[in-house]
């Protein structure tokens, strides 16, 4: 008989060798029709390497997690929330690589090549998830009712520390108001560059300690991309309204809504603060996105997230928004990472003529997934232009972009911006019953819940028992890390 360690990691294994296969039947796909592809099916086939390769390494990160389990002193429960978190990102990828040909009809044609493999891959991924998720939660029942387990209980992670990894030096800088750039970025010369990009390309590579960027005030007309061999950088710009990283990538014009980001973070450890991140591709551009986050632990204080349709791309692992201000149009909060919004501003625009804002679209697609859009002590309105119209175009807290998708909203100011029925489906009645929507103790003239959806899977909380797993200490495991960032937040109600 094997053990449940023997069973986890074969599974584990095969799932990584399957991905290997995968990585190199889509390069062969690229390469058989390159004659054949547009821009857009080049640009998705090179979306797919990418997050193919990124879930390579999220799972062999898995498998450096599980590498003591089954061995003294390891409990499974301590280490659930990163191989969730892991797991969860590496099954986002394949639906990230798919997304990438749902734009037109010649893109349907290399979905079909692919949607066999992606699929294949998203299933093992899963089997792992619900293994590591039925293991754990057995182990934790077990463990939390010896009596050795009254003082503490498994996998509760202690709030308010500093990690280990931080060194004193880096407790000192995180904690200090004013944080000493390594370089300086500036449009006119004054700097050590004059683009983002050339500063973050200067960075050193897999960075243990906080590497300062420091982007002076101007206008960078650049797309930039922190890639993961960037690790702990920093961007710390002269304020929100002054230090402006701006690109107009669009669907319309041939980008993937993945690639069409004006700034990408896909290195672990990513902080900004005082800083706008911008799309001017308008309203009729479709898909156009201002900040991309793949990047774990990550998080921005006093930003602005500025576009119209899919603003803000959460895409996966652990994120923390704080003081900053997201305004767009159709599902303008989008993704599925593990991802929580406090204090933050976030305002509808003046859609196009017909369309109506969605403020999110959450993409949970597997029932295990640890992820989900929190938004906590924000304030939900509109914005100067679409205030004398609102009318006109109805606005909505979100729609359930895949089927199990998930969105709290509690402890906010909800204007009357909101339509009283307060969400909206994406087509029929797909993802109404296995979706996760909830409200707690919500203000506002658009908070009121006599008049919400009456789905199966919309609920409004009733205790703040059922709310706290949805506060940052429990959510994104935040009493591990948000410390360090020297940013403000609140671990629980």
């Amino acid at each position: 008989m094997k053990s449940s360690r023997d069973v986890l990691l074969t599974a584990l294994n095969y799932t990584i060798y399957t991905v290997e296969r995968n990585y190199f039947t889509v390069k062969k796909v690229g390469s058989r029709r390159r004659g054949s592809l547009t821009a857009r099916e080049k640009g998705a086939l090179h979306d797919c390497l990418e997050v193919i390769d990124d879930t390579l390494d999220e799972l062999r990160y898995s498998e450096m997690e599980l590498k003591d389990y089954g061995f003294k002193n390891y409990t499974l429960a301590d280490h659930k929330e990163r191989l969730m978190t892991l797991l969860s990102a590496a099954q986002t990828n394949q639906e990230s690589c798919l997304d990438g040909f749902s734009h037109e009809n010649a893109d349907k044609v290399v979905r079909k090549v692919l949607l066999a493999g992606q699929k294949h891959v998203f299933k093992l991924v899963s089997n792992v998830l619900a293994i590591i998720k039925n293991l754990a939660d057995a182990e934790m029942a077990r463990l939390n009712s010896s009596p050795a387990a009254a003082g503490r209980r498994l996998g509760e992670e202690g709030y308010g520390e500093w990690p280990d990894w931080l060194s004193f030096g880096d407790r000192r800088l995180l904690q200090a108001s004013t944080v000493k750039p390594d370089v300086t970025v500036a449009a006119d010369g004054s700097g050590n560059y004059r683009t983002v990009s050339a500063a973050v390309a200067a960075a050193p590579e897999r960075s243990s300690r906080r590497y300062v960027i420091r982007i002076k005030a101007g206008v960078y007309r650049e797309n930039v991309e922190i890639p993961k061999s960037k690790t702990n950088l920093m961007f710390v710009g002269d304020g929100q309204a002054t230090t402006i990283i701006t690109g107009s990538r669009n669907v319309v014009d041939g980008s993937t809504t993945f690639n069409s980001a004006t700034v990408a973070v896909v290195g672990d450890g990513f902080l900004a603060r005082d800083l706008t991140f911008q799309n001017s591709a308008g309203p009729s551009k479709h898909q156009a996105v201002a900040l991309r986050v793949n990047a774990d632990l990550s998080a921005f204080h006093r930003c602005g997230m500025i576009a119209y349709q899919d603003t803000l791309y959460v895409h996966s692992l652990r994120q923390f928004y704080t003081g900053c201000y997201v305004a767009g149009t159709v599902d303008f909060i989008f993704g599925n990472a593990a991802a929580v919004l406090q204090n933050c501003d976030i305002h509808a625009r003046r859609p196009n003529p017909g369309q109506k804002n969605m403020v999110t679209a959450q993409g949970r697609d597997d029932p295990n997934q640890n992820t989900g859009i929190v938004i906590q002590k924000c304030r939900i309105g509109a914005t100067a232009d679409l205030v004398p119209v609102q009318s006109s175009f109805p606005t909505y807290l979100g729609r359930p972009w895949k089927e199990y998708s998930r969105t709290v909203v509690m402890q906010t100011q909800i204007s009357n911006v909101i339509n009283p029925a307060g969400w909206f489906e994406w087509d029929g009645n797909f993802a109404l019953n296995t979706l996760f929507y909830a409200e707690y103790k919500n203000t506002g003239a658009g908070a009121g819940t006599a008049n919400r959806v009456t789905w199966k899977g919309f609920r409004v909380l009733k205790s703040d028992a059922e709310a706290q797993p949805f506060t940052a200490g429990r959510f994104i495991s935040g009493g591990s890390w948000l410390a360090a960032t020297g940013f403000p937040f609140t671990l629980g109600l």
